[in-house]
C-alpha cells in the first residue's frame, strides 16, 4: 500500500491511499511539496504526520478506514491484521501501536 501525498505549487497537497491491495508493502509517496506541506496535508486529512525527510507516521485506523472499503480482496481484513502484526513483531509500530513508521519515497506521479 502506499499513501500519497500529492500536488503542485498552485494546487493543495492532496493524501490518497493506492495499492489497497498490496499489503507486502507500506510506505509514504511525496510529491513536489515541502516537508511543512506533506506534514501539514497528512494531520489535516488525519492520515499522520511527517517526522523527518525520510520517515513519516501513518495511523492505523485512518489507513484501514481509507483502504478497506476499496479492497477487492476477500481475506484484505485478515492480511490487514497481518500486516499491522508484523510490522509490531518488527518494531515499525509508534503513539502505543496507533501509527506505523513509513518509509519516505518520492511519489511517481510527482
Amino acid at each position: 500500500m502506499i499513501v500519497e501525498v500529492v500536488g503542485g505549487a498552485d494546487e493543495v497537497p492532496e493524501v490518497r491511499v493506492e495499492g489497497v491491495d498490496d499489503l507486502t508493502r507500506l510506505h509514504l509517496a511525496v510529491g513536489a511539496l515541502t516537508d511543512e506541506d506533506v506534514d501539514g496535508a497528512l494531520r489535516q486529512a488525519g492520515m499522520g504526520r511527517l517526522l523527518d525527510a525520510d520517515t513519516g507516521l501513518v495511523d492505523v485506523a485512518a489507513l484501514r478506514a481509507a483502504a478497506e472499503p476499496r479492497a477487492t480482496a476477500a481475506d484484505w481484513a485478515e492480511r490487514f491484521d497481518a500486516m499491522i502484526t508484523q510490522a509490531e513483531a518488527d518494531g515499525w509500530t509508534a503513539d502505543d501501536g496507533a501509527s506505523l513508521h513509513v518509509h519516505v519515497e518520492p511519489a511517481a506521479s510527482a
